[in-house]
């Protein structure tokens, strides 16, 4: 009766264990998204450069954007830009290719995008060692 008891205990504590460890992992994974710290070009393969180094949640707080759509801009069903409609949580390869066939190749995307706002708002870095850091 003893071994039966100490079994269940036992049981129970892996059981409890492995419920926290699953917590943490998704703890880590939730934490990670929230703090994005560069954006990955995945779709370019081996790029000559690092990925830019962007911490997301500290930019928008320093350049007080709120809303997401100023960066995740949406399209209508004939791919033009649409006012009003956020991509927001799909990738920028989805729709701009690495050798763009058809509107604007991903590469250029991304740096109109980052570096146009940078131009307008006159901050922000521009070469593009500011953004590529190596080392990091």
């Amino acid at each position: 009766m003893k071994k039966r008891g100490n079994l269940m205990t036992m049981n129970k504590i892996a059981a409890a264990l492995t419920v926290l460890a699953a917590l943490c992992l998704l703890a880590v994974v939730a934490v990670a998204q929230d703090d994005m710290v560069k954006i990955e070009g995945t779709a370019f393969g081996a790029p000559e450069r690092p990925a830019a180094v962007f911490k997301h949640d500290e930019h928008n707080e320093k350049a007080k954007i709120e809303d997401c759509i100023v960066c995740h801009h949406g399209v209508d069903d004939k791919g033009k830009l649409a006012k009003g409609e956020s991509s927001e949580g799909t990738p920028c390869a989805d729709c701009h290719t690495v050798k763009g066939a058809k509107g604007t190749p991903l590469m250029r995307a991304y740096h109109r995008q980052c570096q146009g706002c940078h131009e307008k708002a006159g901050k922000g870095p521009n070469a593009c060692g500011e953004c590529h850091v190596r080392g990091k």
